[in-house]
C-alpha cells in the first residue's frame, strides 16, 4: 500500500513538473530556430503565468540578444504588477547589457527603466534616462520611448506637448508601417482629447486605435488601455451601456495578464458609471477594487484617484461630510511631488462642492481658487484651437509627404520617358503651386476664424469670472451675515446682496447667450423678479403680472434698469404687504416710442411707498440710488399713490 502511495506521488510530482514544462516552452523552446518568442509581440497564447515562466526560463537561452530580449520584456510587463520588482530586473538586465557593451540593448533597457520610473512618480529622473537612451537606440525604438515622453508631459499638465509628442509617434508608426505605434498615438491622443472634454473627438480617435490594434490580433496592455479609453468618452458621453462593455472586455483582458495598473483605471471608471447610474453598492464595490488593484502596485496616482473617484460617489449622494473625508485621503496620497494638475485640479474642485454642499463656505471658495489656478496652468484660454492647429499641422505635414513621395514615384517609374517626366514635372510645379496657394489661403482663413472664435471665447470668459466673482461678493456677504445679530444690518445685507445678484445676472446672460453686447431684457427682468421673490420668501402671498415687449439692451442700459427693478421691487416686498398680505406686483417694460422705453413697477398694497422719505436705517439709500440711476439713464420719474403705489419711469435709449 505504501508502495502504490509513494509511486502515485511521484506521479503527482511528474505531472506538475510537466505542467510548468508545458507552460514555459509556450515562451521559450531551444528547439526551435529562434528560442524565444516575444511576449504581446509574437504571441499572446499563454495565461497570467506568463511572468513566472519567463523568469524561470530567460536565463537558459544561449544568445545574448535574446536573452536581453526576453529579460527586458519580463523587467517591462513586470511593471503592470510589482514597480519594484520590476524596476530590479531592469537594473540586473542593464548590468549584463554594460558588462557586454551594447549601447543597443543599454537604450532599450533605459526606455523600461524611465517607463518604472514616471509611474513611480520619479519624473524627473525617468526623462532624464529616456532622453540619453533616444540616442543609442533605432527608429523603430522611438515609438514606445516617446510614448514614455508623452505621459511625461501629460503628468506634468503640459497637454499640448503630449499631444505633439503623440503626433510625432504616429507619423514615425506610418514611416515604418508599424500598426502597434500607430495604434498606441491614436490611443493616447484619444486619453488627451478627453482631458480636453472633447468627447466625440477621443471616441473618434479611440475607434482608430482600437482598429489598429485589433489588425495586430494581440491582446496586449496597451490594447486593454485603449478599450478603456473608448470606455471613458463613451461614458462621458452618457453612453452608459456602450461603456460598460468595453470596460468588462478591458477588465477581462486584465484578469488574464495581470494587468494591475490597467484594472485600477477601470475600476476607477466604473466607480463613475454606476455612480450615475444611481448605483451606489456596485460603485463603492468598484471602488473597493481600484484600491485593491492600486496597493497591489504600490501606485500612489491610481491610489490619489481612487479616492478622488469615491469622494465624487459620497458626493453626488449628498454625503457631504463623508466626501470631504475621503477627498482628504485623496489629497494626502498626492504628495507635494505628485506632478498631475489635471486630476489634482478635479481634486479641488470636487473638495469644494463638498465645502460648500456643508455650508463651509470659505473652504469651499479656496478649493475653488485653486480648482482655477490648476486648471488654467493645464488648460489656457486658446489651449483648444492650439490642439486643433496641431493636428491641422500635422496633417498638412502628412499630405505633403504624401505629395512628395508620389513625386518621387513618378520620376522612378518614368526616368526613360524624358518628355513626359518633363511634362509631367511642369504639371506637378504647376499643381504643387496651386496647392501651397490654397492651402496658404485656407490656413489663412482657418486662423482668422480661430482668432475670431478665441477673442469671442476670451470675451464670454471675461463675462463667467466677472459672474464669478460677483458671485463670491454674494457668498461673502452671505458669510457676513452670520456674523451679525441685528436684523436691519442684515436686511441691509441682503439689499446688498440682491443689488450684486441683478448685475450678476446680467454677466451670466451675456456669457450664456448668442448675443455678447445686448441683454435679452423680458427674460432678465422676469428672472430677477423671482430672485427677488424668492429672497423674501413671498412665494404663497405675491404674484407677478408681466407686461414686457423683447427687447435687446446694452449693458450701460440694462445693469441700471436692472437695479432699479431691484431697489423698486425690495421697497415693494418691504413695505406694500405687512403681515403677509397677499398682492400682485405688475412690472410694465416696453416701447412707447421708437427710442423711447416705459419702465413700470406697481401694487396693490397699502401705499406706503414714497420714495421722497428715509428708508427704515434713515439713510434713504434706495431713494438716492434710483434717483442716480434715473439721471445716467436721462429719464424721469413719477411716483403715483393710492391704492397702491406707482412708479413710473421714462428714458431713451440709443
Amino acid at each position: 500500500m505504501i508502495k502504490h502511495f509513494s509511486f502515485y506521488l511521484l506521479v503527482v510530482f511528474l505531472f506538475t513538473c510537466n505542467i510548468d514544462w508545458v507552460y514555459a516552452q509556450q515562451l521559450i523552446d531551444h528547439d526551435r530556430p529562434v528560442a524565444y518568442y516575444r511576449v504581446f509581440d509574437e504571441t499572446d497564447k499563454f495565461d497570467a503565468s506568463y511572468l513566472e515562466d519567463l523568469e524561470k526560463g530567460y536565463s537558459s537561452i544561449e544568445v545574448d540578444t535574446l536573452k536581453f530580449a526576453a529579460l527586458n520584456d519580463l523587467a517591462y510587463y513586470t511593471h503592470t504588477r510589482d514597480l519594484k520588482k520590476s524596476l530590479e530586473l531592469t537594473r540586473k538586465g542593464l548590468e549584463l547589457v554594460r558588462a557586454s557593451e551594447n549601447i543597443l540593448w543599454e537604450g532599450r533597457f533605459q526606455i523600461t527603466e524611465g517607463a518604472i520610473l514616471l509611474r513611480m512618480e520619479k519624473l524627473d529622473t525617468a526623462f532624464l534616462i529616456l532622453k540619453d537612451a533616444e540616442q543609442k537606440v533605432l527608429k523603430k525604438d522611438l515609438p514606445l520611448l516617446y510614448t514614455q515622453l508623452g505621459y511625461i508631459s501629460e503628468r506634468k499638465g503640459n497637454i499640448l506637448k503630449a499631444a505633439d509628442i503623440a503626433f510625432e509617434c504616429k507619423k514615425i508608426g506610418t514611416e515604418l508601417n508599424d500598426n502597434r505605434a500607430i495604434a498606441q498615438a491614436y490611443s493616447d491622443l484619444s486619453n488627451l482629447y478627453w482631458k480636453f472634454s472633447d468627447f466625440e473627438k477621443g471616441l473618434d480617435l479611440g475607434m482608430q486605435s482600437i482598429s489598429y490594434f485589433e489588425q495586430r490580433n494581440v491582446k496586449d496592455m496597451d490594447y486593454d488601455f485603449a478599450l478603456y479609453v473608448v470606455g471613458n468618452n463613451l461614458l462621458n458621453l452618457q453612453k452608459y451601456q456602450e461603456a460598460l462593455i468595453y470596460f468588462k472586455k478591458a477588465i477581462s483582458i486584465g484578469e488574464q495578464y495581470g494587468f494591475y495598473n490597467n484594472l485600477s483605471d477601470i475600476y476607477i471608471s466604473l466607480v463613475d458609471l454606476y455612480t450615475e447610474l444611481n448605483e451606489y453598492e456596485e460603485a463603492s464595490s468598484a471602488g473597493q477594487e481600484a484600491i485593491k488593484y492600486a496597493n497591489l502596485i504600490d501606485n500612489d496616482f491610481l491610489l490619489m484617484r481612487s479616492w478622488l473617484a469615491i469622494g465624487r460617489l459620497n458626493l453626488f449622494q449628498g454625503k457631504y461630510e463623508e466626501a470631504i473625508g475621503l477627498l482628504k485621503q485623496s489629497l494626502y496620497v498626492a504628495t507635494p511631488e505628485f506632478g498631475d494638475k489635471f486630476f489634482l485640479s478635479q481634486l479641488h474642485y470636487r473638495l469644494g462642492k463638498a465645502y460648500r454642499g456643508n455650508h463651509n463656505y470659505k473652504d469651499a471658495i479656496e478649493a475653488f481658487s485653486v480648482y482655477d489656478s490648476l486648471k488654467r496652468q493645464v488648460f489656457d484660454d486658446n489651449s483648444k484651437q492650439r490642439m486643433a492647429l496641431l493636428e491641422y499641422e500635422f496633417d498638412l505635414e502628412a499630405k505633403e509627404t504624401t505629395i512628395i513621395g508620389m513625386e518621387e514615384r513618378i520620376k522612378k517609374q518614368n526616368s526613360t520617358q524624358s518628355l513626359i517626366v518633363i511634362i509631367s514635372g511642369l504639371l506637378l510645379v504647376l499643381l504643387m503651386v496651386l496647392y501651397v496657394t490654397y492651402q496658404n489661403n485656407k490656413k489663412k482663413n482657418i486662423l482668422l476664424e480661430s482668432q475670431n472664435e478665441e477673442k469671442e471665447f476670451l470675451l464670454k470668459e471675461i463675462h463667467h469670472r466677472v459672474k464669478n466673482n460677483l458671485g463670491i461678493v454674494s457668498s461673502l456677504l452671505d458669510l457676513q451675515a452670520d456674523k451679525i445679530k441685528d436684523p436691519k444690518i442684515i436686511a441691509a445685507i441682503e439689499e446688498s446682496r440682491n443689488r450684486v445678484y441683478s448685475m450678476s445676472m446680467i454677466h451670466q446672460k451675456l456669457y450664456q447667450g448668442n448675443n455678447l453686447s445686448t441683454i435679452e431684457m423680458k427674460e432678465y427682468l422676469i428672472d430677477l423678479s423671482k430672485h427677488i421673490l424668492d429672497s423674501f420668501g413671498s412665494e404663497n402671498e405675491v404674484g407677478y403680472i408681466y407686461d414686457l415687449e423683447d427687447m435687446q439692451l446694452d449693458v450701460d442700459s440694462a445693469i441700471p434698469i436692472g437695479l432699479i427693478v431691484n431697489e423698486l421691487l425690495t421697497n415693494a416686498f418691504k413695505h406694500a404687504f405687512p403681515e403677509d398680505r397677499k398682492g400682485i406686483v405688475y412690472i410694465t417694460c416696453k416701447y412707447i416710442a421708437k427710442d423711447r422705453i416705459l419702465l413700470e413697477v406697481a401694487d396693490n398694497g397699502i401705499g406706503l411707498l414714497e420714495f421722497d422719505k428715509e428708508d427704515d436705517q434713515g439713510s434713504g439709500f434706495g431713494t438716492q440710488l434710483i434717483d442716480l440711476l434715473i439721471h445716467q439713464l436721462d429719464g424721469s420719474i413719477m411716483t403715483l399713490s393710492g391704492e397702491g403705489t406707482k412708479i413710473r419711469m421714462e428714458f431713451d435709449v440709443d
